[in-house]
C-alpha cells in the first residue's frame, strides 16, 4: 500500500497496546529519534545523545514499566494496517499548587507521527482519540512537552489548544555559572 502524500489521511483506526506489544512501536520510536537529534544539535555539549538501539533499549524499559499502571494508555494509529503514528500517555497525581488543575494529569510521554504521514491529519486524529479518552476518565488537563527548537511540533501543539506552560531549562551540573 502507497502511503498517502499531504492530504487528509482520511479514517484511521486505534489500537490500545498492551506490553506485550510495545515492540510494535520500535521503528516508529527511530524516527522520533532521529528528529530529536536533528532538531536539537545545540544541545550535544549539554546533554549527550545516545545511538538508536541504546535508546530504543533505554525507552523500551520506560514503555515496559509505564504499562504496568492501568491508567496508562499506549495508542497506535493505524491507517490500513500500517502503523501512522502512536501516543503514550501516562497520568499522575497533581500536584496542589497555584493553579487548579483537577485531582490527576495526563502526561503524553510519546507522540510519534510516521514522517510518511506529516501534514496528513494523523497527529490531530490521535490526539482526537487521546483526548476522548481522557475525557471519559474525567481527566481535565494534558501535559506535552516539545522540544525548544521544534517549531513546527510547536505550532501544532498551539493550533490543537495547547498554550506554554513551564520552561524547562537544562544544564551540566558542573556548567557554568551566571556572567556578569
Amino acid at each position: 500500500m502507497t502511503k498517502p502524500g499531504s492530504t487528509n489521511v482520511g479514517v484511521l483506526g486505534f489500537r490500545y497496546l498492551g506490553a506485550h506489544e510495545v515492540e510494535e512501536l520500535a521503528d516508529l520510536w527511530g524516527a522520533l529519534h532521529q528528529q530529536h537529534t536533528m532538531t536539537a544539535p545545540h544541545l550535544e555539549d549539554i546533554i549527550s545523545s545516545v545511538g538508536l538501539d541504546e535508546s530504543w533499549r533505554r525507552r523500551r524499559a520506560q514503555y515496559l514499566d509505564w504499562l504496568r499502571d492501568p491508567d496508562t494508555m499506549a495508542i497506535l494509529a493505524e491507517h490500513g494496517g500500517d502503523p501512522a503514528g502512536y501516543a503514550m500517555v501516562t497520568v499522575r497525581e497533581s500536584a496542589q499548587g497555584s493553579w487548579d488543575r483537577g485531582e490527576r494529569v495526563a502526561v503524553v510521554q510519546t507522540f510519534a507521527v510516521d514522517p510518511d504521514y506529516t501534514g496528513t491529519g494523523v497527529g490531530s486524529k490521535l490526539l482526537e482519540e487521546v483526548r476522548r479518552q481522557l475525557a471519559s476518565t474525567g481527566i481535565r488537563d494534558i501535559e506535552f512537552s516539545a522540544l525548544a527548537t521544534a517549531s513546527e511540533d510547536i505550532s501544532f501543539l498551539e493550533q490543537e489548544g495547547f498554550r506554554p506552560f513551564v520552561t524547562t531549562m537544562v544544564c551540566r551540573v558542573d556548567g557554568f555559572g551566571a556572567h556578569d
